[in-house]
């Protein structure tokens, strides 16, 4: 049978690299949010754009 203490600091290894690579996930997700967002509102400002010179040349 395991030493009890070598099979408590392997479950905290697990619970530590589980740990890492959720806040890994989470801040590359973070980023991608980020960097959709800005693609998002540079297509909304080129929309505007292209609406708003549709009204002028309309008018």
């Amino acid at each position: 049978m395991a030493d009890p203490k070598d099979r408590i600091e392997a479950a905290l290894a697990r619970i530590e690299a589980a740990a890492a690579a959720r806040a890994y996930a989470t801040e590359r997700l973070t980023h991608r949010h980020e960097a959709l967002r800005e693609k998002i509102q540079d297509a909304v400002a080129s929309l505007d754009t292209l609406i708003a010179r549709e009204t002028v040349d309309a008018g």
